[in-house]
């Protein structure tokens, strides 16, 4: 325990004579924004130095966060490419963007909630008419993303964004020491135009940075896309539970230059370390991820695949996460409840889980196939962010851990990933059997 405040102290007494080297109130902009575009966002302070000399969050937050893929060909690049053979990585930040988040952070609750917005979604680009949301940063830069995005939240508002490009995210990763995740099944995947090579194994394992960008990029599955966002989301969490220690210090030059080299931001360095040192002490039921829900949209209709968004659904969740107004904060019911039952032990089978639900009321209650490695304790996944629900059914089974996730069964309100707490705590005479 004392080798613990120690290793605080020395965090954060060196970590503090660091940043007053490097401490700046300039935004870390790296594309001008025009009067105008400024004007999207907010101008307020967002934090202050406390009585340590370590900036700190003063109020909620909304950051929006792009990440960004250019190639030679979406620059116009032609020398290079020719002479590559193949559409290489550019260190940009115009083109279209593979990853758009918006995250909220509140200090007063300690909450860090987490919004994947697919890069298929269809929606209204102010000026530019209705297109795939991946098209505004192109189009018009962080500005145009973030009105595009508030838009379709009905209002949101937006304080500061982060642009980040492929090479930023291998870089990053490398420069905090690999990110340890379970990767959920074998992956392979060649694209020789533009030289992705995707090859990794199932299994808890250590990856590097180039490892980790190979399962970020990797969507050559049945989910496309939005099983790209899930392990997205799988990634950020883990990185976020990786416990901070005094060896990070040595790791802290190199990941101001991977900030000052891959990263667009209007955040000034203050900022950006008030947001990562509010993040790292958020627990694990208090970081909330979402997808926003909708559904695939028909290509013969469309013309196009598009990611529609569930219009109905997005003021609630907006007035839940993003606090726009009230929200009646009821859950659906046990009778309107979507309920996937998906098993991470090899000793449980879904369906004996299924028939306990159903047998206190849940009338669509499904089994789900799951990939990954055996979990200790039982998820119950509010799918939808509708927490009081996946409560509720945490008191059916007695044991769990509910979280606001986006990597459960994406057609559920709720998942239940059954883990091996439950198999510990039941003989086999007294699981449940579904009637013959």
């Amino acid at each position: 325990m004392l080798l613990g405040f120690t290793g605080v102290a020395m965090l954060s007494a060196t970590a503090g004579a660091i940043l007053a080297m490097t401490m700046s109130s300039t935004p870390l902009l790296q594309r001008k924004l025009s009067p105008a575009e400024a004007a999207v966002f907010s101008k307020g302070e967002l934090s202050s130095v406390n009585s340590l000399q370590l900036p700190e969050l003063t109020r909620p937050v909304n950051i929006l966060v792009l990440g960004a893929k250019v190639l030679t060909s979406d620059v116009d690049d032609a020398s290079s490419q020719q002479q590559l053979g193949y559409h290489a990585l550019v260190n940009s930040f115009d083109g279209l963007t593979d990853t758009m988040l918006l995250l909220r952070f509140t200090p007063a609750t300690k909450r860090v909630v987490l919004l994947s917005i697919p890069r298929d979604t269809r929606v209204e680009i102010p000026g530019h008419g209705v297109s795939k949301i991946n098209a505004a940063n192109s189009l018009g830069g962080p500005a145009l993303s973030a009105q595009s995005v508030s838009n379709l939240l009905g209002g949101v508002g937006i304080d500061r964004y982060v642009t980040i490009n492929v090479q930023g995210v291998e870089a990053l990763i490398d420069a905090l020491g690999g990110v340890t995740v379970d990767v959920p099944k074998d992956m392979k995947y060649q694209d020789d135009s533009q030289h992705l090579y995707v090859n990794l194994k199932a299994g808890r394992q250590h990856l590097n940075g180039n490892q980790a960008l190979q399962l970020l990029r990797f969507r050559n599955d049945e989910l496309g896309d939005i099983g790209r966002v899930q392990r997205q989301q799988m990634v950020m969490r883990a990185l976020s539970e990786q416990t901070l220690n005094p060896t990070i210090l040595a790791r802290l030059p190199k990941i101001l230059s991977v900030i000052r080299s891959h990263i667009d931001t209007n955040l000034t360095v203050e900022e950006l370390f008030a947001l990562v040192a509010f993040g790292t002490s958020v627990n694990r039921s208090n970081m909330q991820m979402l997808i926003m829900p909708g559904d695939y949209g028909d290509i013969e209709t469309y013309g196009t695949s598009y990611w529609l968004p569930n219009m109905a659904q997005i003021p609630n969740l907006a007035a839940q996460f993003f606090e726009t107004g009230a929200t009646s904060g009821d859950g659906l019911g046990a009778a309107n409840l979507r309920v996937a039952v998906q098993s991470r032990t090899q000793t449980v089978t879904p369906e004996s889980i299924a028939a306990l639900l159903e047998r206190s009321g849940y009338t669509n209650v499904y089994p789900s196939d799951a990939y990954g490695e055996p979990l200790k304790t039982t998820r119950i996944i509010a799918q939808q962010g509708d927490v009081k629900s996946a409560e509720a059914v945490r008191q059916i089974l007695g044991l769990g851990e509910v979280l606001v996730d986006g990597t459960g069964d994406l057609t559920s309100d709720v998942t239940v990933q059954v883990g091996t707490d439950w198999a510990q705590r039941q003989s086999p005479a007294q699981l449940p059997r579904i009637k013959q």
